[in-house]
């Protein structure tokens, strides 16, 4: 199926925005979400491949409002890491992160704890709901969905330390956006990068990259963006139990496309049929078991390649 065709099944209906300012009018759209909560960890890493399991360091997410391109919220911590707890020099180089900044922080069992809070507060305040509530629909309520820079935060990094850690994970986190791959079929090219992806349509990285708040920032930037070009942002991943087990990834947009299925111990990947090896290793992470999710080098930057 061409990119073209695809992009249409999955809603999205390319239109250039009027305005040309920049500036943030309030949308008249007809976008699922009103909200969208933007996600970007960081996490442990080392310059030389090992096979260490990566610990989330910062755990940030922004509050977007879809119809006038604000964000309205955020939540911000830096969580201790417990396997390695030390940092390693090239870490700190490459996130910002300091020692002294994780062991401020909380073990990420708070963490999610706090982020489940926040996340009350939103639907108190707000009426934020998210896709997979069981509750009926009230007036007042205004769904939300969770997006990430590619599938590696919620599908690979805070999913396999959790299990790891044997860490309750918030089910609202078991359904997401993956907005490289929106960008990819909406745009009709691939971004190199959020920095990449932010210049393809003339807007400036704001901030540091890799640190996980500025990332999460810049991609709460480029979705309004998108909005605002008429992309219907629709939910690409989510993760389901099977035979027990935790999880299951699965991609809405290629199952008219025979998707392949790769398997590893108690788990099926889903994956378009002609996606490249690369973007499986990227997307997945050429998972082996459960506790040795992947190589935790330098490489696994390519996730936001």
């Amino acid at each position: 199926m061409s990119t073209k065709k695809l992009a249409k099944q999955l809603g999205f209906v390319r239109k250039r925005s009027q305005s040309s300012t920049g500036q943030k009018k309030p949308l008249t759209s007809n976008q699922i979400f009103p909200y969208l909560i933007v996600i970007d960890f960081e996490s442990t890493c080392w310059r030389e491949r090992n096979s260490y399991g990566q610990e989330i360091i910062e755990f940030p997410a922004v509050l977007l409002n879809t119809s006038t391109g604000e964000v309205e919220s955020e939540f911000h911590t830096y969580v201790q890491p417990q396997e390695h707890p030390v940092l390693s020099e090239f870490c700190t180089e490459l996130t910002g992160i300091t020692q002294q900044q994780v062991e401020a922080g909380v073990p990420l069992h708070i963490c999610l704890s706090r982020f489940s809070r926040w996340l009350q507060t939103l639907e108190h305040q707000r009426g934020v709901v998210f896709p997979r509530d069981q509750r009926a629909p009230i007036a007042e309520h205004r769904p939300c969905a969770f997006v990430t820079w590619s599938d590696w935060d919620l599908g690979v990094c805070l999913l396999y330390e959790c299990k790891r850690k044997q860490l309750h994970k918030p089910a609202v986190l078991n359904s997401w956006i993956d907005l490289r791959a929106t960008y990819r079929l909406f745009y009709n090219r691939k971004p190199k990068g959020l920095n990449g992806a932010l210049q393809d349509l003339g807007i400036q990285f704001s901030g540091r990259e890799h640190s996980g708040l500025d990332d999460a920032r810049n991609t709460a930037h480029l979705a309004w963006r998108m909005v605002r070009d008429g992309c219907l942002m629709k939910i690409t991943r989510f993760l389901e139990r099977v035979s027990g087990s935790l999880t299951n990834p699965h991609s809405y947009a290629p199952s008219t496309n025979n998707p392949t299925v790769l398997t590893t111990p108690g788990l099926l990947y889903y994956a378009s049929k002609d996606s490249p090896s690369g973007e499986l290793h990227r997307t997945l992470g050429f998972l082996s078991t459960p506790q040795n999710t992947h190589s935790s080098s330098r490489k696994d930057l390519r996730r936001r390649l």
